[in-house]
């Protein structure tokens, strides 16, 4: 029976059980999925058109119009902590990898250890496991490579945010063919839409299904674009800053809300807010472009109803630059702007489709899990994850139970950890110096809001609920207290007489 055929005789089926008014379940699918999981970099909750934003996002789009739009999924509120959760199915501050991002003077990298989500993969029959893109998983020791975690391609760059056009960073190229350090001319967002849509024409024809992990450094600075796009959005206004920090808070503690040091200097430059938000639109724009290649290869394939394509950002937008609004807060904290994201889903031949919305609050931790349930993966691995199986909300389905919700960042500054506890509508955030426990609470500011009243966390109800607020501090101390002795360092350690290694070459 073609599929045709067997989407006619499911609608056929739905349209007699609404009659009769009986629940209809899912198709299920005839084997696990092909896997596309879409990646962005710093696209703010409103730098999507699905969101209300000004910029014109048809492709990414689609993936919502076409399966479901997930309203509350969260993220890690920086890139290397977020691409390790969503890895691992695991907090990553378990890995020492949730305080700041992993710099190519560190020597550090998600535990060799952990299991992560190609390897599961691998043991569930996906032959061809693809990464294309950015890993920023650690590149000072072959043991953090790509293709030594379970991926069988890798075409992208190692580190974080580098030149698109030259493909350099300090100096030296980091574009990669497997292991091979080449010259590959061309932007690099084109070229990661390149290399994607050729392993899907590769690999799509194949007997098992196959993943492609696409994670895209645009919109991620430095804010460059191709000329011709550059035009598209000479229109577009930059962020207000009240938008970002929230009403009535003091220039003196702008410092709160962004992943630079520089974020107050950042937020009070208003013509290069407006120089980098205009760059920004036609950034994205190219990575829409580029998405939309990928989706229309899925179709060419014949392998678009069989393919889970999942899509969010790895943190919210920059500061004053991305559009994170109605909500406060910007990449690098913890308020709703750094951590809530744009996301998207669709698997047809998997029941995640119709267009519809979720609403529960679903998170990064969750892939893992979710991609071992759809790959039928999951009583091959006894593992221990944070994250849940989302299939059935992907579905439209019940969530079962209520759980908790963690973040951490303080990757700039000792005198400014930020630590958040979320628990149903509740959320408490706590800002003050490194290591954030109960000592140190006398020099922390405390804030505890109710996102089903106040989603954009405008009013601190910590003093009204003092119950609430010590609860939730108390878990947030507990969630603080996982990280390891041994971390990701700060921002700026080793940074100062740090040469690159040539072509960012990984030692053995």
């Amino acid at each position: 029976m073609t599929k045709t055929k067997q989407w006619i005789l499911f609608l056929a089926s739905v349209l007699l059980g609404c009659a009769a008014g009986e629940e209809v379940e899912a198709p299920e699918a005839q084997r696990p999925p092909n896997v596309v999981l879409i990646v962005a970099d710093d696209l703010g909750w409103r730098d999507v058109s699905f969101n209300g934003g000004e910029i014109a996002t048809p492709n990414i789009d689609r993936i919502a119009t076409e399966g479901v739009r997930l309203d509350r999924f969260y993220v890690a509120p920086i890139c290397s902590p977020t691409r390790a959760g969503l890895m691992t199915g695991r907090h990553p501050i378990r890995y020492g990898m949730m305080r700041g991002v992993v710099m190519g003077y560190h020597d550090y990298g998600l535990d060799p250890e952990a299991t992560i989500v190609p390897q599961v993969l691998a043991e569930a029959g996906y032959e061809h496991r693809g990464l294309v893109g950015k890993w920023h998983l650690g590149l000072s020791r072959r043991e953090y490579h790509p293709l030594e975690r379970g991926f069988t391609r890798f075409v992208g760059h190692l580190g974080w945010g580098f030149d698109y056009f030259t493909h350099e960073r300090y100096g030296e190229v980091d574009w990669f063919h497997d292991e091979e350090s080449v010259d590959e001319p061309g932007y690099s967002t084109d070229l990661i839409s390149e290399h994607a849509v050729r392993f899907v024409r590769e690999h799509a024809g194949g007997e098992a299904p196959f993943f492609l992990f696409v994670p895209y450094n645009a919109p991620h600075s430095p804010f460059q674009a191709k000329d011709e796009d550059l035009p598209l959005y000479a229109g577009l206004e930059p962020v207000a800053i009240e938008a970002v920090v929230g009403a009535g808070v003091p220039p003196e503690k702008y410092e709160w809300f962004g992943g630079h040091a520089m974020s107050r200097a950042r937020l009070e430059d208003v013509e290069g807010r407006l120089r980098n938000r205009r760059i920004t639109g036609a950034m994205v724009h190219a990575m829409d472009v580029g998405i939309g290649r990928i989706l229309e290869a899925l179709d060419e394939a014949g392998v678009a109803d069989d393919t889970l394509v999942w899509f969010f950002s790895d943190n919210g937008g920059d500061t004053g630059i991305g559009d994170n609004r109605p909500f406060r807060g910007s990449k690098g904290n913890v308020f709703e702007g750094g951590i809530r994201v744009a996301a998207a889903a669709r698997w047809p031949a998997g029941g995640v489709s119709g267009g519809g919305a979720v609403s529960a609050p679903l998170n990064y931790l969750d892939v893992m899990p979710t991609l071992m349930q759809a790959a039928a993966a999951s009583d091959r691995f006894d593992l221990e994850l944070d994250g849940r199986d989302a299939l059935s909300a992907l579905r439209g389905g019940e969530v079962a139970g209520d759980r908790d919700f963690y973040s951490y960042c303080a990757q700039l500054s000792d005198e400014r950890e930020q630590l958040m506890a979320m628990e149903g509508d509740w959320k408490l955030i706590v800002i003050g110096p490194e290591p954030l426990d109960r000592a140190a609470l006398g020099e922390s500011q405390t804030m505890l809001f109710h996102l089903g009243d106040d989603p954009g966390e405008q009013n601190d109800l910590s003093a009204e609920h003092p119950e609430i607020a010590e609860r939730l501090t108390g878990k947030a101390l507990a969630f603080r207290a996982l990280q390891p002795e041994e971390h990701v360092p700060i921002f700026w350690e080793g940074r100062e007489e740090f040469v690159a290694p040539g072509r960012w070459r990984v030692a053995e």
